[in-house]
């Protein structure tokens, strides 16, 4: 398959792209690329993007609205809120099964495209991932809600998984003296890859191979983020959503917050949920690059003014293709007429307001299980 005449984000540098199978075999500019009998792909005013990497999620927990209804010290105090104010709404969630609410997760991501997200908890059994849910790490949860974290953390079958850990989750003196302890207990010296740090100093950052940046779960819990300007020249820097219990299900939403609160320059954000990523997870995309894995998003901004404005500005609507390993995960209505071949059953049409999109698998499906279980379940798209 051929994408031709996309413009890489936040340039103004017009490429055709030639994908074999799961990977990116051919980058090339100017006129059209020739298809040699392969399936091509034009576009008109289209930026395109790796598939984005969203470096913190819970899939099982994003049929959940936000919950807290005040600003909080830390996780904990917000935790113990919730459990006690919502403790009929969580569990009536809760009796969702588990595969139905992760595959839902999995849908949240792949419908703004998404196509890696890393799973923080339990593994979980998805059938038929549309995405890649990648679950190789040591995930624990924190020092306080941790049961005997620090003979977890000292697991030594596990010294070659890095432990991601929520640390830092507060604005008080007990989340910054959580993360020394965190550190001070790592006998081992395993790679930490902390979430949120909102506590963290600099000098704490240097015991950490990466932090995840969740700011809307952050402003939501504690009307405060990680100063993640200063901890970026220590440590690594990726991007994550959170789960629904504290932010909204759209990461474009989460980016524009990132970047209105300017902690980070366009290009360094945009490298949080794409090149950043792969090292840390020891993962094959985030780029646009030969011998890359085929993880690509094409979309039609509505800011077609040169730099990361166009990129920012979207918004899941505005995706006209989403590629995974090779496949085609989500595609606009209007590249029907260059698909014919595309056997439609194997996807279901759906709605952003007006805008029709066919997502690969039965979603319509999915979300009456779910409501048959959950009726008060909302879902952010139409199917009629």
């Amino acid at each position: 398959m051929i994408l031709n005449h996309v413009k890489m984000a936040g340039t103004d540098e017009l490429v055709n792209i030639r994908v074999d199978d799961d990977k990116i075999t051919d980058i090339s500019s100017g006129r059209a690329a020739i298809a040699d009998g392969a399936l091509a792909l034009t576009f008109s005013n289209a930026i395109v993007f790796p598939g984005l990497i969203n470096s913190h999620d819970h899939l099982d927990f994003n049929l959940f609205p936000q919950l807290g209804e005040r600003t909080y010290s830390n996780y904990t105090e917000w935790g113990n809120h919730i459990h006690k104010e919502h403790k009929d709404q969580i569990a009536s969630v809760l009796k969702i099964p588990v595969t139905l609410r992760s595959q839902w997760g999995m849908y949240k991501n792949l419908l703004c495209g998404v196509t890696t997200v890393v799973n923080h908890g339990e593994k979980l059994q998805i059938e038929n991932k549309l995405i890649t849910v990648f679950e190789g790490t040591h995930c624990l949860h924190s020092v306080q809600f941790e049961k005997y974290w620090k003979l977890k953390l000292n697991n030594p079958f596990k010294t070659k998984l890095p432990v991601t850990i929520h640390v830092g989750e507060g604005d008080d003196w007990p989340s910054f003296l959580e993360i020394d302890q965190l550190t001070g207990w790592n006998l081992l010296r395993k790679k930490l890859i902390g979430v949120h740090a909102v506590a963290m100093s600099e000098n704490q950052a240097k015991k950490f191979k990466a932090l995840v940046w969740c700011p809307q779960s952050n402003f939501f819990l504690l009307d405060k983020t990680a100063r993640i300007n200063l901890l970026k020249k220590h440590t690594g820097i990726l991007f994550g959503t959170d789960s629904t219990l504290t932010s909204s299900w759209d990461i474009w939403g989460h980016l524009r917050l990132a970047r209105n609160v300017k902690l980070l320059n366009d290009k360094s954000l945009y490298s949080t949920l794409t090149s950043n990523a792969p090292e840390i997870w020891g993962l094959n995309c985030g780029e646009i690059a030969i011998h890359r894995d085929a993880d690509i998003v094409v979309a039609s901004p509505k800011n077609t003014s040169a730099g990361f404005d166009s990129f920012f500005g979207l918004c899941p609507a505005d995706l006209l293709l989403v590629m995974h390993k090779g496949h085609i995960r989500l595609f606009d209505e209007t590249l029907l007429i260059q698909l014919p071949w595309v056997d439609l059953s194997k996807y279901s049409k759906i709605y952003f307001g007006g805008v029709c999109k066919f997502v690969e698998g039965n979603l319509p499906v999915l979300m009456e299980k779910i409501k048959g279980y959950y009726p008060e379940a909302s879902f952010p798209i139409s199917i009629n």
